[in-house]
């Protein structure tokens, strides 16, 4: 699969809860992990034992050089992840309470300047896999080209609209896109509907063929023809949400890489993501292959939540 998207370095700290406008909290120690939308979903199914490339785009620092040997050492091919002399890594702020809720501020850095332009000698990769997998933290063209790109060469084209955009998704884009995953959040903001499943219909409407919007530990609305189900989640006892978004979608793909069905595919994806939240960070917490399926294991028999 290739992830093209954002590489952060995410700075985490604890606190007894979310700051208010103006206000200053005393928080933990803080915590620096390797972080990013697109680095996480290509760390989470590179962890999955999926073949994961990734195209992103790190300054010449100490933060950037550090994330690269990461990655590697993550076993991801970096060959087409693009080093811009002169600009800073991207880094996100986040602060934690202690349900696990986050609030994130992101200074994106060298991930503004993944251009369309950057893709053209990323080509040959689209050649050796069948997922490409997108989301919102790089520059909206970009998404479009390699949105295009993936759907040319008959890939399966996941988009995570996340973060949602101020402004309209680019004319094409979703026309592109076979699944968008977005939570309930991002549906509503992106439609303009009230409901998920009023959202859930209205991007359908606008050309793409599956829709998974994403409801947390209660679990996903599948979309797809004229057909909606819920496949419900998993409740765990969680310490930080930061990633689990990006281990659903990392692990969704992974799981469609190989195969598996969309129901399969999303279950497997609720187990990752269910034991991201248990751990704190980004990366840090994003599950093995062996930990995913031991969960799952765990599961059978057992009710999922159906909140």
């Amino acid at each position: 699969m290739i992830v093209i998207g954002s590489s952060n370095t995410d700075m985490v700290v604890k606190a007894p809860h979310l700051p208010a406008p103006g206000e200053t909290v005393l928080g933990e120690d803080l915590i620096v992990a390797h972080g990013g939308k697109g680095a996480n979903q290509a760390v989470a199914a590179a962890r999955l034992d999926a073949p994961v490339a990734l195209v992103a785009c790190l300054g010449d620092d100490a933060l950037g050089r550090d994330a690269l040997t990461h990655y590697r050492a993550e076993g991801i091919n970096v060959e087409q992840v693009q080093i811009r002399t002169g600009l800073p890594s991207g880094v996100a702020l986040i602060v934690v309470d202690p349900a696990g809720e986050n609030q994130i501020t992101v200074a994106p850095g060298a991930n503004a300047r993944l251009l369309p332009a950057d893709l053209s000698s990323a080509s040959s990769l689209f050649q050796a896999h069948g997922v490409t997998l997108l989301q919102l933290e790089i520059p909206l063209e970009t998404v479009l080209e390699a949105a295009q790109m993936g759907h040319r060469a008959g890939h399966i084209v996941i988009l995570n609209p996340a973060p949602a955009p101020a402004c309209p998704l680019p004319a094409g884009l979703l026309a592109a896109v076979d699944i968008i995953t977005p939570n309930e959040t991002e549906a509503t903001r992106l439609t303009g509907e009230t409901t998920p499943i009023a959202a859930g219909w209205a991007l359908r409407a606008e050309g793409v063929d599956t829709v998974i919007i994403t409801l947390g530990e209660a679990g996903a609305l599948l979309l797809t023809g004229e057909a909606e189900t819920h496949i419900p989640g998993f409740v765990v006892d969680a310490v930080d949400a930061t990633a689990a978004g990006d281990a659903f979608n990392g692990a969704l793909a992974a799981a469609l890489e190989r195969g598996e069905s969309l129901p399969e595919a999303i279950r497997y994806a609720h187990a990752a993501a269910a034991l991201t939240v248990t751990g704190m960070g980004a990366q840090p917490s994003l599950p093995a292959a062996r930990e995913v399926a031991t969960f799952l294991e765990r599961q059978e028999g057992t009710n999922p939540s159906q909140e």
